[in-house]
């Protein structure tokens, strides 16, 4: 069967690997639509420190069953169309102790530390399948990267009354932003491009602010009558937003981590202690945060075809990655139709 292999930053090709088999537990899956992630952008670009190469990447996941083994329970039969949670959990570190395996010190996530789904056919147990009815696979294959913002802003305890700045419009901050907004919160979108921050609203955010072109501080201010954001969520990964997220979150407000800054941040710590802040990061996404996704999805009208940048085939697949590392900007989500 075919799978598209990152052999080395820069360099992709499309091989032939064997069918795989599923074991007691485990399903069959046959993929449909997979979606690159920002990790696999940084894998291709070699600048992914938890990747060893070959790999083949892909974690968002739309997919049917094709087979089940015993021991899956009979709610899950061939046919249904699944999204996956593809990161491992050891059982016996701290975190899986505190009942957060989706933390797992020894996480092996699919398309990172481990193959991934872009290939025509992978095996995973059956519990880790999320099924939602009236869900496609292409809709199921926007539910994993969702659910990290989702997470975010659940860690942020974002509610009713609350001012949330999520800093960047990605995938990853839509999903903050919208996750934010679904609790109740009035949110405001940070960004540096006027076609995201106009996405931004379309899933939740009430305001956005162009950091290009207006001073933040004074903007935030204003928009928060002086006291600064309950709520700032780091969704870009630069030393600037990190910066600014300790700066503009106001007294006793809460910080929450998602972007992985490829340098040293320094920060003015007496921040911390004056404003007496929680300062939080966010990894991955819990079970429950895959089914409220997906519950959201059903019952929203959310903007498929404006978050969806481009469709490709597997045998573009490459390509695309490479067009997209040439023009990060462009690019809010790359889906790729495996089969």
């Amino acid at each position: 069967m075919r799978a598209l292999s990152i052999q080395n930053p820069g360099q992709t090709a499309l091989i032939d690997i064997s069918k795989p088999s599923p074991a007691p537990g485990e399903v069959l899956l046959r993929v449909r639509t997979v979606g690159f992630c920002g990790s696999d952008l940084s894998t291709f670009q070699g600048r992914n420190p938890l990747v060893s190469y070959p790999r083949i990447p892909g974690h968002e996941i739309g997919a049917v069953i094709e087979a089940v083994t015993e021991g899956v329970p009979s709610e899950y039969s061939v046919g249904m169309e699944v999204t996956v949670i593809p990161y491992s959990n050891c059982g016996s570190c701290a975190s899986c102790r505190r009942g957060r395996a989706y933390a797992c010190k020894n996480n092996k996530t699919l398309g990172v530390q481990r193959d991934g789904a872009m290939t025509e056919y992978i095996c995973a147990p059956w519990e880790k399948l999320i099924s939602v009815a009236g869900l496609n696979h292409r809709q199921l294959a926007l539910v994993e990267p969702l659910t990290v913002g989702f997470h975010a802003a659940a860690r942020g305890r974002t509610c009713a009354g609350d001012v949330v700045v999520v800093f960047g419009c990605g995938a990853i901050g839509l999903g903050a932003i919208a996750g934010a907004a679904a609790s109740g919160a009035t949110v405001i979108a940070v960004d540096i491009d006027d076609r995201k921050l106009d996405l931004a609203q379309a899933l939740g955010a009430s305001r956005g602010v162009n950091s290009a072109k207006a001073k933040l501080h004074d903007s935030l201010l204003e928009l928060t009558q002086g006291h600064g954001p309950d709520v700032c969520i780091e969704a870009v990964g630069s030393p600037f937003t990190y910066r600014a997220a300790v700066e503009e979150v106001a007294f006793t407000g809460r910080v929450v981590c998602i972007g992985y800054a490829k340098e040293d941040v320094a920060f003015a710590t007496k921040l911390f202690v004056q404003k007496e802040i929680d300062i939080m990061g966010s990894r991955n996404a819990a079970p429950e945060d895959f089914r409220r996704v997906a519950s959201y999805l059903r019952n929203t009208a959310f903007p498929y075809d404006r978050v969806v940048t481009r469709e490709v085939t597997l045998e573009d697949a490459g390509q695309a990655l490479a067009d997209w590392s040439a023009n990060p900007g462009a690019v809010t989500k790359l889906l790729v139709r495996v089969s």
